[in-house]
């Protein structure tokens, strides 16, 4: 499609670079996909299948913290986890690796995906909007991997760990489902690479003029329980996970707070000039 100016473009030609974008979009997330595809063992061997071991790193250092505070009967510690993991559909197992592909190849081409919807919304920006949001690529990407990090090595673990080794009797055995497994592991680190992006959409709701750092101020004790909320959702009902998960909203609440500050200064900086 002929490039034209933003300003001369009508609706259905908006409409129509948008779906070039969006087609992009998704190219770039099958191609990663189908990468995931290939690489099957390692997604479901090392990855997806690594929190349900006891190797796992997490495990490890949570077992070591036990025994150096004096607490050895720890599920921490344990050999093997009480349960085992089963398919029960017939195309069930082609079902999960489709599926975990195509989030895998999501989750690899975010970084790709953001730029093309970035690539849609700049043009409409002013000069000084686009470079003061040079790093918005980079720092959204950095916080959306480093929310999956967190939630594959802490929210992930803990959830298995806890519900692994609940029981309501003695009679029952665990057999869970591949497609609950994969499930926990997907939730908890898809929903933890978005909620690390709370900075980046506190940025643009500030420049919008939506929220002031008064404000967040304001309501921080109505955001201390939304976090709760939020950390109960995605973590297994035990208080020591829920902590676990809300300290780092909470800090990523409080850098908000600074950010849009400093948004707010450069902005009356800017029209003290004009």
């Amino acid at each position: 499609m002929a490039t034209k100016n933003i300003d001369d473009m009508s609706f259905l030609d908006h409409l129509e670079d948008l779906r070039w974008h969006l087609i992009r979009a998704t190219l770039g997330v099958l191609i990663a996909a189908t990468l995931a595809f290939i690489f099957k063992k390692f997604i479901f061997d090392t990855i997806i299948f690594g929190p349900t071991q006891m190797d796992f790193p997490t495990y490890k250092g949570l077992c070591k913290m036990s025994n150096l505070i004096g607490i050895n009967d720890t599920t921490f510690c344990a050999d093997k986890f009480p349960f085992i993991i089963q398919n029960r559909t017939v195309a069930g197992q082609f079902s999960a690796h489709i599926w975990t592909s195509i989030y895998a190849g999501f989750i690899l081409a975010f970084p790709y995906v953001l730029h093309q919807l970035w690539s849609f919304v700049s043009p409409g920006l002013r000069p000084n909007e686009r470079k003061n949001s040079r790093g918005f690529l980079v720092a959204s990407s950095l916080l959306f991997f480093l929310g999956v990090l967190f939630g594959y090595y802490i929210v992930t673990p803990l959830s298995i760990n806890f519900l692994a080794n609940y029981t309501v009797s003695e009679n029952i055995s665990n057999e869970f489902d591949v497609s609950s497994v994969i499930a926990i592991v997907r939730s908890s680190a898809i929903a933890s690479g978005f909620v690390f992006e709370l900075p980046i959409i506190i940025y643009f709701l500030t420049k919008a003029g939506l929220v002031t750092p008064a404000f967040l101020k304001k309501y921080r004790k109505y955001a201390l329980v939304i976090v709760l909320i939020l950390a109960a959702i995605i973590t297994p009902p035990d208080i020591a996970s829920q902590v676990i998960v809300a300290i780092p909203i909470l800090i990523l609440y409080q850098v908000s707070i600074y950010i849009s500050a400093i948004v707010l200064r450069r902005e009356k900086r800017r029209q003290s000039k004009t």
